[in-house]
């Protein structure tokens, strides 16, 4: 069967990894996910790899036993070779591994730290049909209780601004290829909440700033969409 996404995750942690795979079948987004998606008899490392093939994204589940799993490295190292986007969500917090840092350290994380995992896969959802290009799928409204942390960046709430002129959309690309390069493909969802709400350029790219957690890339990445040298 055809999948869009492939879940990357330990074998210590299939119940969550089958919990993200329920919830995004049901919403049309397909999954390719181990073992399930592996038929008996077929050679374990082809079938990751054929998978990997047709992919579009890889969500990793990452917790402690995914940060040490060499299945899992490879798996990330593959789907960074072919190009695939990389979606991280961290339903644990420890420090990131080398060797996954090598891959993953400039990626925007999705966090479900507070064991709370369904409360927080509306957010995956909706980044991952932005990855997929697709409408995003509406969801209930949810109460004060059920709202992600608000460390979560891609949720972070602001105030509409008084309606202003449209952002070019060359500009918005721009931006959007400047953000992409510090915290990668999230990049795309956040210009596409933030920007309907901002007054001009100035603001946008002063409230996407604030989604970058170091200093000197924060500054850089303002330089860069004010026409700046790089």
């Amino acid at each position: 069967m055809a999948h869009d996404v492939f879940l990357s995750h330990s074998h210590q942690d299939k119940v969550f990894a089958d919990a993200i795979c329920h919830s995004l079948e049901a919403h049309g987004i397909r999954c390719w996910v181990a073992p399930r998606d592996i038929r008996p008899s077929e050679d374990w490392a082809e079938a990751i790899i054929n998978a990997l093939d047709t992919a579009r994204v890889l969500v990793l589940v990452f917790s402690s036993n995914s940060n040490g799993s060499p299945q899992v490295r490879r798996e990330v190292e593959r789907a960074v070779n072919k190009g695939l986007h990389i979606l991280p969500l961290r339903i644990e917090n420890v420090p990131l591994s080398k060797s996954l840092e090598y891959f993953i350290s400039t990626q925007h994380w999705l966090d479900a730290i507070d064991g709370k995992l369904d409360s927080h896969l509306d957010q995956l959802r909706d980044c991952l049909s932005v990855l997929l290009e697709r409408p995003a799928m509406p969801h209930p409204t949810r109460s004060v209780e059920s709202q992600p942390s608000a460390g979560t960046a891609p949720t972070r709430p602001f105030s509409r601004s008084p309606a202003g002129p449209a952002i070019d959309s060359a500009v918005l690309a721009r931006i959007e290829g400047n953000l992409a390069q510090l915290i990668g493909p999230i990049a795309k969802l956040l210009v596409r909440r933030m920007a309907p709400a901002a007054a001009n350029q100035a603001e946008l790219v002063a409230r996407l700033a604030g989604e970058i957690d170091d200093a000197v890339e924060r500054k850089s990445f303002i330089v860069r969409c004010q026409g700046g040298h790089h």
